[in-house]
């Protein structure tokens, strides 16, 4: 059986970790991140590019 003591110790090490990767955002931020993740604009010129020399990036390294 594990030892809950060195459970414990390890979820308490691991909270500040957790806790410097919440982030905390108004009600307004809240429905705004909701409606950009549920309806995304279209890609612009600029994503296109980046996406095509992403890939072209990509295949060259393998």
């Amino acid at each position: 059986m594990p030892n809950k003591q060195a459970g414990i110790v390890h979820t308490e090490a691991a909270q500040p970790s957790i806790e410097a990767a919440v982030i905390h955002l108004s009600i307004e931020d809240q429905i705004a991140l909701v409606e950009a993740i549920m309806n995304p604009p279209e890609p612009n010129e600029a994503l296109r590019k980046a996406a095509k020399a992403y890939k072209r990036l990509v295949a060259e390294s393998r």
